[in-house]
């Protein structure tokens, strides 16, 4: 059996991507091979939002050469968010002949026959489109987990935050007839799926067509509060979640289910990117911090115990001292429970690209070591409140240091680590945390 390997880099909507083409693979025939560089058929999926993303694309491309040069008959393909920008396309075409096929978020569904041609004409075929179509249904998957699931209920983005390239390279906002996504989640739940992660750019502002399929509990447009409700209905379904919610959008209705939901997570994450009205205004956010800070009040009224993360950039152009002062007295008056803490770099074709006042590098990185220490010492204190508490845990593995060692994560997505038989994996169990650590929680199984 020949064989293929996928490397996936950035968010869960490439991670769910992924899954399609390993489905799309093995329905050609295909077999998992766990070393990349020993595959016949490599697959990069790539991500344009973060500067890293790039570096360590191009980092394992150039270590595809020689196994290629080896291996005539290897096809490597790559497809992903910086495939939409021409500037990779032509980078692709003049360094790395090795490439044999490269193509789009747009076309993922036409993968097979992107593949089957490049396979048999033995050239390099790019075929990037520039617009998105209806989402794609029906389409093969090989999931990562049989106990837990991404379910993605839309594409794209209209907001055109000013740093962020994603519309750019996913285009406009299309939803996912909600049917459909319940079709799906349904389906899940019959094959032992207990929590589902619904996915989009921004899900708050979710707008499914109904199909109007017989029986539908559905009706002209949907919103994502009644796609949760519905969701929540489904038998076997545990836990429910989702990212990213975009603040502007965020709903009473959406919020109400917080506290009405009986399998809706006591968790959100909810990007602020900076506390500074002035960096927001220049971001593109649509939204101040007395509106952002409104929301975390409503939420809390709803679930008094609800986890909330978010992402923040720390030196977005122009950003002074006070803007950066502003942005820790947010984290401050939120206390987040974690926190994905990001340092403003340039996205080619993106508004911020302009702009002159760029921070320095040094400035930068000093802000950003002062964040991290105020959301760890924040994230200290909260963990230490789950000293002695006993918690239910979806085992999802062994650790990856010690195999007697389970690891798995709460309802509020704190990961928990235990000893445990690997019979667990997959199930849900209740554990008393006996040591609180900043970023993880050690317990016993009762």
């Amino acid at each position: 059996m020949k064989t293929y390997h996928i490397v996936t880099f950035g968010c869960q909507m490439n991670e769910r991507d992924s899954e399609t083409l390993a489905g799309m693979l093995e329905d050609m025939g295909y077999g998992y091979c766990p070393q990349f560089k020993e595959a016949d058929v490599c697959v990069l999926n790539t991500c344009s939002v973060r500067e890293n993303a790039d570096k360590r694309f191009y980092g394992v491309l150039g270590q595809l050469k020689n196994p290629h040069e080896q291996n005539p008959g290897r096809i490597v393909c790559v497809c992903g968010c910086m495939m939409q920008q021409q500037i990779h396309i032509d980078k692709l075409k003049a360094k790395y002949p090795w490439v044999d096929l490269v193509f789009g978020t747009h076309n993922l569904h036409d993968f097979p026959r992107l593949f089957r041609n490049a396979a048999d004409q033995h050239e390099k075929i790019v075929e990037v489109w520039k617009d998105g179509e209806p989402i794609a249904e029906g389409l093969p998957a090989k999931r990562e987990y049989p106990f837990k699931a991404y379910v993605s209920i839309m594409q794209g983005c209209n907001n055109f935050c000013t740093y962020c390239i994603v519309p750019y390279t996913r285009g406009r906002e299309r939803s996912r007839a909600p049917e459909k996504v319940l079709e799906e989640v349904r389906c899940l739940a019959a094959a032992g799926t207990k929590e589902i992660m619904l996915l989009g750019q921004n899900v708050n502002s979710y707008a499914g067509i109904s199909d109007g399929s017989e029986g539908s509990p559905f009706s002209g447009k949907t919103g994502f509060a009644q796609l949760l409700k519905e969701i929540d209905k489904v038998e076997g379904i545990e836990r429910i979640r989702f990212m990213t919610s975009h603040p502007k959008d965020i709903s009473d209705d959406i919020i109400e289910c917080f506290g009405s939901l009986q399998h809706l997570c006591r968790q959100i994450h909810l990007p602020v990117q900076a506390g500074s009205d002035r960096v927001l205004k220049r971001m593109n956010r649509h939204y101040d911090s007395a509106h952002y800070l409104s929301i975390v009040e409503k939420l809390r009224k709803a679930c008094p115990d609800i986890a909330i993360s978010t992402d923040i950039i720390v030196g977005f152009p122009g950003e002074t001292e006070e803007d950066f002062m502003s942005t820790l007295d947010l984290v401050r008056k939120v206390r987040y429970d974690s926190a994905f803490t990001f340092i403003y770099s340039v996205r080619h074709g993106t508004p911020a690209e302009k702009y002159e006042d760029q921070v320095p590098e040094e400035v930068k990185h000093e802000r950003f070591n002062r964040l991290v220490e105020e959301i760890h010492r924040i994230q200290e204190e909260k963990s230490a409140a789950f000293q002695d508490a006993v918690l239910p845990v979806l085992v999802e593995g062994p650790s990856k240091t010690d195999d007697k060692i389970l690891t798995g994560r709460t309802e509020s997505n704190k990961t928990v680590d235990f000893p445990g038989d690997q019979s667990l994996i997959g199930k849900i169990v209740p554990v008393r945390i006996v040591k609180a650590q900043t970023f993880s929680l050690y317990g016993k199984l009762i």
